[in-house]
């Protein structure tokens, strides 16, 4: 039985990795997002989605494109 390598994503080329989204993008989403929720309640799933924004906006200030700025 031979064994070949399996392909995880950091085996991929570098080219056909998703770009980062961009700190700025990321943090514009999320203050879209507040805004459009401001001085309501948010959902279990608003509240996820807010997670899922942060996590993106973390992920982008960490891809050292020099275009950090401070979150929502």
């Amino acid at each position: 039985m031979a064994l070949t390598p399996r392909n995880t994503p950091d085996d991929r080329p570098r080219a056909t990795r998703p770009a980062p989204p961009s700190a700025a993008r990321a943090n514009e989403a999320i203050r879209a997002f507040v805004d459009a929720r401001a001085g309501q309640d948010w959902s279990s799933v608003e509240s996820a989605a807010y997670e899922v924004l942060l996590i993106e906006w973390a992920a982008a200030t960490r891809g050292g494109t020099g275009d950090i700025i401070e979150a929502a």
